[in-house]
């Protein structure tokens, strides 16, 4: 590997990442990969903000990195800054606002489209900022809303929370199960042509689907 390619600096609050601008993206990902996992022992359990420099990554990019690293040493990275906002000062500001918003928040965001093969698991509920794509697979312990196309497979009340339910913009799921109640999309009419925003519940140990309408809306119990 060359050892250029990938620079780690440090702070007690976070990292700033120098990536080399001509290597290929897929090799980069390697040596991350190998850099993080020599360094797991440093950064092992740590919550830090991260600032990338030397190329422009996509947002796609960004997170295939921060998956990444966070395989490679167990580091959490919960925050991504601008190149301008490198100081320690600030880092630590921002690292302890979103550790705050973390610890007193209900729920979490994820942003991104998940696709084939990618499974995306929640303590709390979970609001996608994105796609599920056939494939893809969100186990959630409350409940899962998908502000996008939901395609692939969803447990929301994962350990046994029959309140829970799962919403999408674009209603189209491979399956979707709820506590211990599971609807498949070749189930019967309940499953089958659902688009649109859409709403799936439990009642009598069945799934139902309905429109997501501002009334719906204002009897959800969150």
């Amino acid at each position: 590997m060359n050892q250029q390619t990938v620079v780690i600096k440090s702070n007690k609050y976070g990292i700033t990442l120098f990536l080399d601008k001509d290597t290929e993206f897929s090799e980069l990902l390697k040596d991350i990969g190998e850099k993080f996992k020599a360094s797991s022992k440093f950064f092992k359990d740590a919550q830090m903000a991260i600032a990338f420099e030397g190329r422009i990554l996509s947002q796609e990019e960004q997170m295939d990195v921060i998956r990444v690293i966070q395989e490679s040493s167990g580091l959490e990275i919960l925050c991504i800054l601008e190149q301008d906002a490198l100081k320690e000062a600030y880092m630590k500001r921002v690292l302890e606002e979103r550790q705050q918003q973390q610890a007193s928040s209900d729920g979490r965001f994820y942003k991104g489209t998940l696709r084939s093969g990618q499974v995306l698991e929640s303590e709390t509920s979970i609001i996608i900022l994105g796609d599920v794509n056939p494939g893809a697979t969100v186990v959630s312990k409350g409940n899962v809303v998908v502000l996008g196309a939901l395609k692939g497979t969803i447990h929301a009340g994962a350990t046994g929370n029959e309140a829970s339910f799962v919403a999408a913009l674009n209603m189209n799921p491979m399956q979707i199960r709820i506590a211990d109640c599971i609807a498949r999309s070749a189930d019967g009419p309940s499953m089958k042509n659902v688009t649109g925003p859409m709403i799936a519940y439990t009642e009598n140990g069945n799934i139902y689907m309905e429109p997501l309408t501002k009334e719906v809306i204002n009897d959800i119990r969150i």
